[in-house]
C-alpha cells in the first residue's frame, strides 16, 4: 500500500482493501504406477525398428514419346522412387529437354541422374546413392554431346 493510499484512508477518503485469500483446494495425487524392471525390458526389445523397413522399393522404368511426360517421371522422382528414362524414342531435341527438366529436378531433390546407356539415364531421389560408373564408347559419347 503507498503513502497516499494509507494517507487517504486515515482520512478516511478512502475504504481498505479487504485482502481475500482464497481457499486452496485439496490437491488429489495420482498414483503413478513404474512399469517392473521385467515389463521395461520387453517394451525395450519391442521397440527396435529394422533401418530396412522399406520393403517395397521400386524402381520405375520410362520410355517417354514427348516432353509432356516429363512432368510424370517428376512426380516418380518426389515420391522418392528411383526411375531408369529411355529417351530413344524421342526426338534429340525433346530429348534435351527432358534430360534438362529431370536433371534440375534431381537438383531441387538432392537426389542424382546418371547416363547408364545410349540415351537411357537414371535418375534417383536422395535416398538411392548411385556408385560407380558405365564406361562407353567414344562414338556414344560424341553423339550425346552433338545432341545437345
Amino acid at each position: 500500500m503507498s503513502v497516499m493510499n494509507k494517507f487517504m484512508s486515515f482520512l478516511g477518503l478512502q475504504e481498505q482493501e479487504e485482502v481475500v485469500e482464497r481457499e486452496q483446494l485439496p490437491v488429489e495425487e495420482e498414483e503413478v504406477e513404474t512399469p517392473s524392471i521385467e515389463t521395461r525390458r520387453n517394451t525395450r526389445t519391442n521397440n527396435v525398428v529394422s533401418i530396412h523397413s522399406q520393403k517395397n522399393v521400386k524402381v520405375i522404368l520410362h520410355e517417354p514419346h514427348s516432353y509432356d511426360e516429363a512432368q510424370a517421371i517428376a512426380d516418380h522422382l518426389r515420391a522418392h522412387r528411383t526411375v531408369v528414362v529411355n529417351l530413344q524414342r524421342v526426338r534429340s531435341d525433346q530429348a534435351l529437354r527432358i534430360i534438362d527438366f529431370l536433371s534440375g529436378t534431381v537438383y531441387a531433390l538432392n537426389g542424382g541422374i546418371s547416363k547408364i546407356g545410349h540415351n537411357i539415364f537414371l535418375c534417383t531421389p536422395d535416398t538411392v546413392e548411385i556408385q560407380g560408373a558405365i564406361s562407353e564408347l567414344l562414338s556414344e559419347e560424341h553423339d550425346y554431346n552433338r545432341m545437345r
